[in-house]
């Protein structure tokens, strides 16, 4: 299968329609997007370590959550931040590819593997005008105090940290992996107690904390990693080839 028949078969499993319309991902960068894929590496983001395993392990292709390209690239020359990327990636013959708001939304997708972690019941979807199926929305089995579903979210998530603005008792829990302020008062009217998102600015948890939600912060590395696992099933399922998971963080807690 070449690059492009791999884009075309995601594109029908997660097509743009999904995507928040700002969001700009897909085929990003290609110097011969008929070349076969043989090898993926799969990884949440396309920066200079991602694009370095990908050359020296001589990939095929780095598929990535988070585009590589937010915005204009600029102009293309190495000393520029995506001309530098773009040129290392095509001399070595390395496509760039990913899904990402509509890979949060669809099914199996960032937010389907987080609820799944957190093992949460009764799955539906909830969302904004935007992404109206954006997020989720669950339960837990046993209801739980703040604080130790805060130590739970950290557990299941592996994360160093966990932040939470407002109190109470949680059973029913939204989720969205990565940003989620602009989710947090949907998931308020969908019913939720708490909402585990990755982060919200300190002033808007305060803000939103007071409609009355839970709002659980664990970082946007920790609730959006998981869904990488996915990305190579995908992978291996669509093409049959090769696929690695990058699995080293890129931000550091102390």
């Amino acid at each position: 299968m070449t690059i492009r028949e791999f884009i075309c078969e995601m594109d029908k499993r997660y097509p743009k329609t999904l995507s928040a319309e700002w969001d700009m991902d897909g085929l990003q960068c290609s110097g011969d997007p008929d070349r076969e894929i043989k090898k993926v590496l799969v990884a949440l983001d396309a920066t200079e370590r991602e694009i370095a395993c990908a050359v020296d392990g001589k990939y095929d292709l780095l598929l990535t959550h988070h585009p590589m390209i937010f915005g204009k690239a600029g102009d293309i020359v190495p000393d520029m931040l995506y001309g530098g990327r773009i040129i290392k990636l095509l001399s070595a013959g390395v496509s760039a590819a990913s899904f990402h708001t509509r890979f949060d939304a669809g099914e199996g997708g960032v937010n389907d593997c987080l609820a799944q972690m957190l093992e949460l019941e009764n799955v539906t979807s909830f969302g904004d005008d935007e992404m109206p199926t954006g997020g989720r929305l669950g339960e837990i089995h046993d209801s739980m105090s703040t604080e130790d579903f805060c130590d739970f979210v950290k557990e299941k998530l592996s994360a160093p940290m966990v932040r939470y603005t407002g109190g109470g008792t949680i059973k029913k829990v939204a989720v969205l992996g990565g940003s989620g302020k602009d989710f947090v008062i949907p998931a308020r009217l969908a019913g939720a107690d708490a909402i585990v998102t990755g982060e919200v600015s300190y002033n808007a948890a305060l803000d939103l904390s007071a409609s009355g939600i839970i709002v659980v912060e664990a970082g946007h590395y920790h609730t959006e990693f998981p869904a990488c696992h996915r990305l190579c099933e995908l992978v291996r399922d669509v093409c049959g080839v090769e696929a690695d998971v990058y699995t080293n963080l890129t931000q550091n807690v102390i």
